[in-house]
């Protein structure tokens, strides 16, 4: 069970069994991941001189699309006049950014943990420059949030849950699950979208350049996991399969801006009907934005890296189609 401390300044403290493994030999024995290691090294970037701080923003125009926004082209929004939705996406995008901020550092923590745990020097070497980018990701988020936006939110619960669960998790493979596999897809998804869609350049540009480093974190879950799935035990990859769909049931259905839109004024019907209207959309077949580019886009890339590493088994696949609405088939044969 995760024990979870709460000191008066809003920080969480989980306690943790973590065993550190310290090498003797540092000699390359997976080539491809030193590979990666290089690129890492090769990519970095520095949020203070690589941005241009600088360049302007129009209030009224917002932050991220409003096509993204839950209550876009609804009753709810066709009443608000200009400067009401520019201050819905102000308080829409803060609220998101601030789930990437929160899960950014989250991972920071992971990451640190997993340099001590994992077993081998080209994992080690590539999980600390990991650590690097996830750092140089929270400081664009906190900048951005600080002196674009106005405004930042708390951690939504099922993003605290999920992190209080996997750095208590002593298990390197759970953690690397729960962030590389399951979380790095998530957000190369979701930071593509913003890079194509966000109405703020510097968003924009902010988000291609975390997408880079993003896609090459995804990738060490790629070319790390296979190995040790395959040795798992039947109980043990029961038990990777459990906490895989349980991740991934809160990644891809949870979080709700109720925040925000108590900040905009509605009251507690309202949010009620927005959470319908949430998810009729989702169970919908529309064509929205989100349909469109961010679902499509994690679902595919989502059923092809658990079939690489080896954990889409037929009772994976069924649950993924009967609990989550993904059509495993068709993004295996998009492929």
């Amino acid at each position: 069970m995760t024990t979870v401390d709460r000191p008066s300044d809003g920080s969480r403290v989980i306690h943790t069994e973590d065993d550190s493994i310290y090498l003797r030999y540092h000699d390359v024995a997976a080539p491809d991941l030193h590979r990666l290691y290089e690129n890492a090294k090769r990519d970095q970037w520095n949020v203070t001189t690589d941005i241009d701080w600088e360049q302007p923003v129009n209030l009224d125009e917002g932050f991220v699309a409003d096509e993204l926004i839950d209550i876009y082209s609804s009753s709810f929004w066709n009443k608000m006049n200009s400067k009401e939705k520019a201050e819905m996406n102000r308080l829409f995008s803060a609220w998101r950014l601030s789930q990437l901020l929160h899960g950014e550092h989250g991972a920071v923590l992971v990451c640190g943990q997993l340099a001590n745990v994992l077993p081998d020097a080209d994992t080690k070497f590539f999980m600390a420059t990991q650590v690097m980018d996830e750092a140089r990701h929270n400081e664009f988020f906190q900048r951005y949030l600080t002196e674009r936006v106005g405004q930042t939110y708390d951690q939504a619960d099922t993003g605290r849950e999920l992190f209080d669960f996997i750095l208590a998790d002593s298990r390197w493979y759970i953690k690397t699950i729960g962030l590389q596999l399951i979380g790095e897809t998530f957000a190369v998804a979701l930071f593509k979208m913003l890079a194509d869609t966000a109405k703020d350049e510097l968003l924009r540009e902010g988000c291609k350049l975390i997408l880079r480093d993003e896609a090459r974190h995804m990738g060490f879950g790629m070319l790390s996991l296979p190995e040790q799935v395959a040795q798992m035990s039947a109980q043990e990859l029961a038990e990777v399969e459990e906490f895989t769909v349980y991740f991934l049931r809160n990644t891809l259905t949870g979080g709700f801006p109720k925040e925000a839109y108590l900040d905009m004024g509605f009251n507690k019907t309202e949010i009620q009907e927005i959470r319908d209207l949430r998810k009729q959309k989702a169970q919908g077949n529309d064509f929205t934005m989100f349909r469109q580019l961010f679902k499509r886009d994690m679902h595919h890339t989502l059923v092809n890296n658990l079939y690489r590493c080896g954990i889409l088994s037929e009772n994976m696949k069924g649950r993924l189609e009967e609990e989550l609405r993904v059509n495993v088939a068709e993004h295996l044969a998009a492929d």
